[in-house]
């Protein structure tokens, strides 16, 4: 028994849902988006609630029922609140500036690197005085704003020694012991 696909997934007056060929779509104030669902799930829409059933009770239908109740729930999320992700750029001259949809880094390199953010997704970048500069991503797709954000924080990953690199905000790195000199 799915306990997460039986959850009936709630939304807001303003938020528009539309099932048709297999593929559910999502409309809110923020954006629309869509999604292809398997044809052994099934989605029903009632006032203001949605609820997904499956047709079976195999293995791979009963994973596809959580897996498309999530989805959705996001996508309801998304359209009507939006996603936010903030990395930080922990290190000496390590920095962050954007020109529209490019981002530049300076992270410790011979060269800046130069990211091209999908349109889908607003960058922006914070430098204050005395803090690390922040990288701020805001989009209405999870999936999306999250394979950004990994990406950007592949480029220089924190290291566990002196805990320079790209992070989340938030994000607790595990710190080592560096070397002890001989005695």
């Amino acid at each position: 028994m799915s306990r997460v696909g039986n959850s009936p997934i709630s939304f807001s007056e303003g938020t528009s849902i539309s099932v048709s060929d297999g593929v559910v779509t999502v409309k809110g104030k923020l954006g629309e988006l869509s999604q292809s669902i398997d044809s052994s799930i099934s989605v029903s829409v009632n006032e203001n609630e949605i609820v997904l059933s499956r047709n079976s009770d195999d293995k791979q239908v009963r994973s596809f029922h959580g897996l498309y109740r999530s989805l959705i729930a996001n996508m309801v999320e998304g359209v009507e609140k939006g996603y936010e992700k903030k990395l930080e750029l922990v290190g000496v001259g390590y920095r962050a500036a954007n020109q529209g949809q490019k981002l530049d880094i300076s992270a410790g390199y011979s060269h800046n690197i130069v990211f091209e953010i999908p349109s889908e997704v607003k960058v922006e970048t914070v430098s204050e005085k005395g803090q690390p500069p922040v990288v701020i991503l805001k989009s209405i797709d999870k999936q999306l704003i999250g394979a950004v954000a990994a990406k950007i924080r592949s480029f220089r990953k924190p290291e566990p020694y002196k805990g320079k690199g790209i992070k989340y905000v938030g994000e607790y790195i595990r710190r080592k012991a560096g070397k002890t000199a001989a005695s």
